[in-house]
């Protein structure tokens, strides 16, 4: 599978699962649903920034590092605007990252060559 697309998908999928870890936070429960859209979003930006950067640099270590950056990045953003949860929302964010990175990497295929 292509890079970017399996960026795209694991992205999307671990976001639900980082959405879901609110359910830990009793005070968002009945946010939950608005939650897991968000994180949804959340994985797929970061599933494609990761798959962007897997087609260009083939290096295990640098995905993982990447992964994990654009991750925390992101969901720090999200603990800003939320003003709060910061560690609650940080964490998954930045365990999907390394998972994302690392897939990507380890996983992926660089594109199709094409030949005469």
């Amino acid at each position: 599978m292509n890079k970017l697309v399996l960026g795209i998908l694991l992205g999307g999928i671990l976001g639900i699962f980082d959405g879901l870890t609110a359910w830990f936070t009793p005070e968002v429960r009945a946010h939950i649903l608005e939650i897991v859209i968000g994180s949804t979003m959340k994985g797929l930006i970061t599933g494609i920034a990761i798959g962007f950067f897997a087609r260009k640099v083939h290096s295990l270590p640098l995905g993982i590092v990447f992964g994990l950056a654009v991750g925390l990045v992101l969901a720090f953003l999200v603990a800003h605007m939320q003003g709060k949860y910061y560690f609650e929302i940080m964490l998954p964010g930045g365990i999907l990252g390394i998972i994302v990175g690392y897939a990507t990497q380890k996983h992926g295929a660089s594109g199709a060559v094409l030949t005469r």
